[in-house]
């Protein structure tokens, strides 16, 4: 019997300052680990005003983990230590896999209007792959496949198969993850189906919906809501995370607005996490050891610093 997945948590994402004074909001991190496993993080840098991010990412270290960068609006320049540099533009992703150590920088330059738009999703790597050969994946987005249902919802799918046919042009993940941006218009019921054992989120990034059937769900366990706010909506808008209970698929409907959002899943890894900045390992001990490398001089095993 097919078991439609519940809402198990709400979370409303929070304002923080990163890298060299970069204004997000940050959806889940740190202090939800491992609910969320085997993600770690989820940053929306969406921004019209170039103070809030023009200064950027600049050179910084990640080992053990993927960071995976989706624009939607303006464009990030980046470099690396492996000598790589490009430019992510509009409706690109970046699928870069650190592995055993990198060293790369991230630089919002936003789009002739001053607008900044995109995400970064942060993947964690099982012990086994932690130091495997840093990679990249970067992905254009005529290279993204887009399809639209006869309800009208439109799918981009970055990762992931929606059918035999269908399939995301970022492949051979070890976490088995499926990344799709999805756009259901108004008045639709639309239904996906999902691997049982994943996690399963979502996060809306325009209009507003009801997920899962539920009109309060805000009556669920919430993050980043004050709990005396007796005004809470009936829907899940801009801004707002959704994690999902197990089952083999979710459902979402709209009202007379439509709804944007990111879906996203993947196979838990199930392990310890010791983590520290912009590294991810599974004990203390490897997360000292790759900060005495990275100040001594032999963090990256693969290709050398140069700027």
């Amino acid at each position: 019997m097919k078991k439609a997945r519940k809402i198990s948590r709400v979370l409303k994402s929070k304002p923080v300052i990163e890298g060299a004074s970069v204004y997000l909001n940050r959806a889940f991190g740190f202090s939800q680990v491992p609910l969320f496993d085997p993600f770690l993080l989820l940053d929306d840098f969406r921004s019209d005003d170039p103070r809030h991010y023009i200064k950027g990412f600049p050179w910084h270290p990640h080992r053990g983990i993927e960071t995976i960068t989706y624009v939607l609006e303006g464009h990030v320049e980046h470099g690396d230590s492996m000598g790589n540099k490009g430019d992510i533009t509009s409706g690109d992703v970046q699928w870069m896999t650190a592995g055993s150590g990198i060293i790369h920088q991230e630089m919002p330059k936003g789009d002739p209007s001053g607008r900044m738009g995109g995400f970064q999703l942060w993947a964690n790597l099982p012990a086994v792959q932690k130091m495997m050969a840093p990679r990249y994946r970067d992905i254009q987005s005529s290279q993204i496949p887009k399809i639209k249902l006869d309800s009208g919802a439109e799918i981009k799918v970055i990762c992931g198969r929606i059918s035999e046919k269908i399939q995301g042009p970022v492949r051979d993940i070890v976490i088995e993850p499926e990344y799709l941006d999805i756009t259901i218009p108004g008045q639709t019921t639309f239904s996906h189906p999902t691997k049982q054992g994943n996690t399963v989120l979502a996060y809306v990034i325009e209009g507003k919906g009801y997920f899962c059937k539920e009109k309060k769900p805000f009556s669920y366990e919430v993050e980043g809501i004050n709990y005396f706010d007796m005004q809470r909506e009936p829907f899940v808008s801009n801004g707002t995370a959704v994690l999902f209970e197990d089952g083999d698929h979710i459902e979402v409907s709209t009202d007379v607005d439509g709804v944007r959002f990111l879906l996203i899943s993947g196979k838990p890894i199930n392990e310890p996490i010791a983590w520290y900045g912009p590294i991810v390992m599974n004990t203390q001990e490897e997360l000292q050891l790759a900060f005495e490398e990275y100040q001594n001089g032999t963090f990256l095993k693969h290709g050398k610093m140069n700027r």
